[in-house]
C-alpha cells in the first residue's frame, strides 16, 4: 500500500468525520431552536398579556382616527405600556396627518317607491351635504368604466350607486377586496366628472348583513367634490332589487368634512442589540383606526402582537444580538404619514433595517408569513428563511412571497426583508372598518398564536441573521 493511497484514505476519513460533526452540530442547533420556539408558544399561551392589553386599549381608548382625541390617548397609552414592559428606550416621532371628521350620524333613506332608512357610513376624506337634505334618482353601476360608458347624459344630476361585490370565489379575501375597493377609493371623482351629485358604495365585505363599512376615499384634483357614503350589503341588495322594478330615489343628509393638517405621533421602543446593534429588526402595527368601533382587529391586534414579541423575549431571558425595534405607526388608515416619515428619518440617519415584520391583517389564527423586498435581495433572503420552515410547520405556518405591510413598504429601498403576518382571512372583512370591530370579535387564543408566530420568526432572524 503506497503513501498516496494512505493519504487518500486518511483524507476521506477526515472529511467524513467533519461532515458527521457538522451534521451533529446542525441537529443540536435544530433541537435548541425547536425547544425555544416551543417555550415561546408555551409562555404566550399560558402567560401572554396581549389579549388583556387589547381589551384595555379598545375599551379605554377606543376609536382613534389620526388627529382625533382618541388618537392622542392612544399615543399616551402605548408610550406608557412600552415603558412598563422594559424597553431600553421609548420615544415618539412626530408626523403631520390629514384630519377628517364624520360629524353627526348620517341619514340615508330610500324615498321612492317606498320610504326606508338605509344603514350607512360616510367614507373617509369625503365632504358631506352641510346638514342639508340631498335627494336624487340613483343609477346602479358595477364599476368606474360603466360610469364612463354612461356619460354625462345619463349620470348628470344622479346619485351613482356602485354595487360590485367582493368576489366570494377568492379564497384569500384580501384578493377579493383588492378587486372591488377601487369603486370606494375613486368612485366619487369618477362619477362627479360626469355630473353626479353623490355616490353610494356597497360595503367591502363578503358577508350579507346590515353593517356598513367605512374606509378611505380620494378626490381627484380639479374634479368637483361630492358626498360619498357606504351602505350595508343587505341594503345594497335591496336597492338593486328595487331598481329592477323601476326608478328609485335616495335622500342623503350628513356633514362630514376634511379638517386640514394636524400634528400627531408614532410610538417607538427598542431593545439594543448586543453584537450587531446597527442591524435593526422591526416589529409593528398601526396605532390609528377608523372613527367607528374600536379597531380591535384593525389594527389593535397588530400593536399588541408586537408588544408581546418584546415582552416574551424579556420574560424568557433572551438577549437579542440585533436591535429589536417596536413601532406603532400613526395614520395608516388615512394617509400613511407615520410610515412615510419613519422611513424618511431612518434613511436620513443612515439606518439599516435587516428585516421588518408588520401585523395588519387581524388577530385571527396565524397561517404563515409573506415576504417582500427589493428585487436584488428578495430571492436569496427568501431562500435563507425557507430553511427554517420545518421548525414552524408544526404550528400551522407556511411561507410565501407577496406583500408585507403598508407602513413598512417605504423601507424597501434599504434592501432588507419585508414581512407580513398572514392570519386566516375568512372573517377579517366581516369586521373591517366597522362599528363591530371590538374586543368581542377577537378570540384570545388566536390572538396569542399570532404573537407566538411573530416571536418565533423574529428569534430566528435575530439569532442567524440573513445571508
Amino acid at each position: 500500500m503506497n503513501s498516496y493511497f494512505l493519504r487518500s484514505i486518511l483524507c476521506s476519513a477526515l472529511c467524513l468525520l467533519g461532515t458527521m460533526l457538522i451534521s451533529q452540530d446542525d441537529s443540536n442547533q435544530q433541537d435548541i431552536d425547536a425547544k425555544f420556539i416551543k417555550d415561546i408558544h408555551n409562555q404566550i399561551l399560558t402567560n401572554g398579556e396581549c389579549y388583556d392589553w387589547l381589551t384595555d386599549f379598545t375599551t379605554n381608548v377606543g376609536a382613534r382616527l389620526a388627529g382625533s382625541i382618541g388618537s392622542e390617548k392612544a399615543v399616551v397609552f402605548m408610550e406608557s405600556k412600552m415603558k412598563t414592559i422594559g424597553f431600553d428606550s421609548v420615544w415618539t416621532q412626530e408626523c403631520k396627518v390629514n384630519y377628517w371628521e364624520r360629524g353627526e350620524k348620517e341619514e340615508v333613506y330610500m324615498t321612492s317607491p317606498n320610504t326606508q332608512r338605509l344603514n350607512a357610513l360616510s367614507l373617509g376624506n369625503m365632504i358631506g351635504t352641510d346638514g342639508k337634505v340631498l335627494e336624487a334618482e340613483i343609477i346602479e353601476v358595477k364599476g368606474l368604466d360603466e360610469v364612463e360608458a354612461l356619460g354625462t347624459e345619463k349620470v348628470k344630476g344622479k346619485i351613482v350607486f356602485y354595487n360590485r361585490p367582493m368576489d366570494p370565489t377568492k379564497i384569500r379575501t384580501f384578493n377579493a377586496y383588492g378587486g372591488a375597493v377601487d369603486q370606494r377609493v375613486y368612485g366619487a371623482s369618477a362619477a362627479a366628472a360626469y355630473g353626479a351629485v353623490a355616490v353610494l358604495v356597497r360595503s367591502m365585505t363578503t358577508r350579507q348583513d346590515d353593517v356598513p363599512h367605512t374606509g378611505t376615499s380620494i378626490y381627484k384634483e380639479g374634479v368637483k367634490q361630492i358626498p360619498a357614503i357606504s351602505i350595508s350589503t343587505n341594503d345594497a341588495n335591496l336597492l338593486s332589487k328595487t331598481l329592477v322594478q323601476g326608478k328609485v330615489s335616495v335622500s342623503i343628509k350628513n356633514n362630514s368634512k376634511p379638517m386640514g393638517e394636524k400634528t400627531s405621533h408614532s410610538v417607538i421602543g427598542e431593545i439594543r442589540g448586543s453584537e450587531f446593534p446597527h442591524e435593526i429588526i422591526l416589529v409593528g402595527g398601526h396605532l390609528d383606526s377608523w372613527d367607528v368601533g374600536a379597531g380591535a382587529h384593525d389594527d389593535g391586534a397588530g400593536c399588541v402582537h408586537s408588544l408581546q414579541v418584546i415582552r416574551t423575549m424579556l420574560e424568557l431571558g433572551y438577549k437579542p444580538k440585533r436591535t429589536i425595534r417596536c413601532v406603532m405607526f400613526q395614520n395608516e388608515e388615512n394617509g400613511l404619514a407615520g410610515g412615510r416619515e419613519y422611513a424618511r428619518l431612518s434613511d436620513e440617519k443612515g439606518e439599516f433595517h435587516l428585516a421588518a415584520l408588520e401585523s395588519d391583517a387581524g388577530g385571527f389564527v396565524p397561517r404563515g408569513f409573506s415576504f417582500d423586498g427589493h428585487a436584488d435581495v428578495l430571492k436569496p433572503f427568501y431562500k435563507h428563511v425557507s430553511q427554517w420552515l420545518p421548525l414552524l410547520e408544526s404550528y400551522g405556518l407556511q411561507f410565501s412571497t407577496g406583500g408585507s405591510g403598508a407602513d413598512i413598504g417605504p423601507l424597501k429601498s434599504q434592501k432588507g426583508l419585508l414581512i407580513g403576518l398572514r392570519p386566516d382571512s375568512q372573517r377579517y372583512f366581516d369586521y373591517h372598518h366597522t362599528d363591530i370591530d371590538r374586543i368581542d370579535a377577537v378570540n384570545k387564543r388566536e390572538l396569542e398564536l399570532g404573537a407566538a408566530a411573530m416571536t418565533s420568526l423574529i428569534y430566528l432572524i435575530d439569532k442567524y441573521g440573513l445571508e
